[in-house]
This record gives structure tokens, sequence and C-alpha cells, in this order.
């Protein structure tokens, strides 16, 4: 149940998420008065329609995305004469830009907004003083972000036996009073080579033996972690932290990005979350991903920040990739409007005549190649989640 609850917040946050990219296109284009006659969340067969004023408002069958129809997109489309002068292609060129923008600014503010109660609201985690262990790591993992996947080795501190609440006293031989201090002594053992971990259990000291790990690109690995508090930050603090984790959720979406190229090959492999096929997912995926969050062993606030971190990385990569200069994208209309008004200013300071809009029917082959490849990438990306998806065992 608690899986199934994890996947239906998700796709509620992505029916939200696509809702609030459309409210961005539509009111931003009835406040340049642009006439607008429909707001569709889905796509297929319509399931409930009513219309108001001069737009139908409504859901279609399909829940995998949303649309708006403004008046004149582009000069392909036959409009009333009447109409004309409400049409996108008659509006100002900073206007039809903040309308097409309008949609990934809303992912934007949306994911903002999220970061901010993680921080401000629920509180971010912190370790603890001292040395008491928090978490036994059940695994060495291949790669530290992901954490435990099936098939990895288990951790040297679960070997030997360490408890959550024991207090580690020195590593091999080296007394350690701070987590600092211990992973100096920890990084300071060679890997593969058996050490005592001494640690005080319920005031009595007792001594374990294992072999440290080598963790790639940390060096030695013992397997524990603090004890963690969730603390809250100012609504200064939390603007910051927003800030910060928003810029870092941009980059690691560039990251993705370009690292599809190298993921594709390995989204059927059968260690496909130590490779690059791990860190790629599609809506699928992500919805898996929240309900194992739901599922898993965890206090509340963990599992509050990380549904809403996973909802917030969605809506920027989202919003990211949406203004990529490419058709049928937003991105890709931005491009057409900037590269008409640059070409515009160009001609008056030559003392030439406006050369007029971009002619889409040229554009209309590259437009269908891109959401071919779009459709293909994602449909490939659905089936790799379907049957090999990345388990993160808790």
């Amino acid at each position: 149940m608690s899986f199934l609850l994890g996947v239906a917040i998700f796709v509620v946050a992505l029916l939200v998420s696509i809702m609030l990219h459309e409210a961005g296109h539509f009111a931003t284009a009835k406040m340049f008065g642009m006439k607008a006659t429909q707001f569709f969340v889905g796509f297929g067969r319509t399931v409930w329609s009513r219309q108001r004023g001069e737009t139908e408002y409504g859901v279609k069958a399909i829940p995998a995305g949303g649309f708006v129809k403004i008046v004149g997109m582009t000069d392909l489309e036959d409009v009333d004469p009447a109409d004309e002068p409400r049409s996108f292609r008659k509006q100002p060129g900073w206007q039809r830009i903040i309308v097409l923008a309008a949609g990934s600014f809303m992912h934007f503010a949306l994911a903002f907004v999220l970061l901010f109660i993680v921080a401000g609201g629920i509180g971010l985690e912190s370790a603890g003083s001292g040395t008491s262990v928090g978490t036994v790591e059940s695994c060495v993992p291949a790669n530290l972000h992901l954490g435990c996947v099936k098939g990895d080795p288990a951790s040297p501190a679960s070997k030997a036996g360490v408890r959550v609440g024991d207090k580690i006293v020195s590593i091999a031989g080296i007394r350690v009073n701070t987590w600092s201090q211990m992973g100096e002594a920890i990084r300071d053992q060679q890997a593969g080579h058996v050490v005592p971990v001494v640690v005080d259990r319920h005031g009595h000291l007792v001594t374990l033996h294992t072999a440290l790990a080598r963790l790639t690109g940390h060096g030695s690995y013992l397997g524990v972690s603090p004890p963690l508090v969730f603390q809250r930050a100012g609504p200064v603090g939390a603007v910051s932290s927003a800030g910060h984790q928003f810029w870092q959720m941009l980059s690691g979406s560039a990251s993705v990005v370009a690292s599809l190229p190298k993921a594709i090959p390995d989204l059927f492999a059968k260690n496909r979350a130590n490779t690059p096929g791990g860190q790629v997912t599609s809506v699928v995926g992500a919805g898996d991903v929240t309900g194992q969050v739901l599922e898993a062993r965890i206090g509340w606030q963990p599992k509050v920040d990380l549904v809403l971190l996973i909802i917030a990385s969605l809506n920027i990569f989202v919003g990211a990739f949406n203004l990529l200069p490419l058709l049928p994208l937003d991105g890709g209309h931005l491009a057409v409007v900037i590269y008409e008004r640059a070409r515009a200013w160009l001609a008056r300071l030559l003392g030439r005549p406006d050369p007029g809009p971009v002619d889409y029917r040229r554009l209309v082959p590259v437009s269908v190649g891109v959401f071919a490849l779009l459709v293909g990438i994602g449909l490939l990306l659905i089936m790799a989640d379907l049957v090999n998806p990345v388990h993160i065992l808790q």
C-alpha cells in the first residue's frame, strides 16, 4: 500500500506540474490579449470538457501531457480575420517570448517552492555530534549516490556486527572522538586488511574485527553513518538552500542529458544501477522510485524530503529540457522568435525591409524528426524501467 501511495503521489504531482506549465502559457497569453480557445490536460479522446467564455477547458484520456491552444501560433494556421489581431503571431516579439517561456518558468517556480519547503518546513539532514552510529550500511555501494542495489557486497560494518547506537571508540588502535577523526582513521587503513574496531555498547567496550572495503573514489570504507537530525532553516537560510539545491539539480539535469548516449546501451544491462543507464529514467521509473521511498523503513521527515526532492528535480529537468532550441519544444519556438527579431533588427540596421516571419513549412521535417526521436527515447526508457528497473534497497 505504501508503494502504491508513493506512485499515486507522483502521478498527482506530475499532473499538477503539467497543469501549471499550461497555466503559465495560458495566463500570460490572456494577459497580453491573445485568444486562447482550449486548455486541456492530457491527449487523445476528450473525457470531460466545459466551455467558459471563449475557452474550452477539459481533460483527455491519456495523462501524458497537456496543451493550450493559442490562435495563430504559426503562419501555417488559418485564422479567422476577426481573430487575427489577437493571434499569437501578430504580437510583439517580447510578448511572444514571455508566453513561450512561461511554461518552464512555472516548473522552475514550483521546484523552488518545494525546495524552500524542504529547507524551511521539513528540515535538512545534519549529522549528530560524537561518534554514535545512526546507520549501519548494508552494502558497499558501487555508486554512492544510488545507494545499495542488488548484487552489492555486504559492508564491513555489517559483517563485523556493528549496531545502531554503538559509539565508535577506536579504529585500528586510533582513538576517535568525532566523525571527522573517524573518517581520517578509516582512510589511513589499507582496504582488505583486517582491523580492530572498538565500540562502546551500553557502557561496555566491545572489540570487533573486519576487513575494510574500497569504495570507488573515496578510499577505504567501513559502512557506518552518524544519526541524523533535521534542522529547519529560517526564511533567508531556506531561500539560500533552495537556490543552492536548484543550481545543483539544474547542473545535474545537464549532466543527465549529456550522458544519455552512453546510458542507452546500459539500460537493459543486469548491473544497470552501476552504469550510466542507472542515472536516467522515465516518469515510470521516477514513479517507481517514489513508491520505494514511501515503502522504505525510514522516518516521515526523510520520506517527505525525498519525495519533494524527486518532484522538484523532475520539474527542473522538464523545465530546462523544454527550453532546448529544438522544435516542437517551447525552446524551439523561442529560438524562431528570437531569430525573427534579430533578422528584423539587422534588416532595419541595413535599411532593408523586414523579411517577415520564418517559413515554418521548412521547419516541419525537422520538427517531426525531433518529435519522433523524443518519443523513441521516451518509449525506450519506459520499457527499460518496466523490464529492468533500478531497485534501491533501504
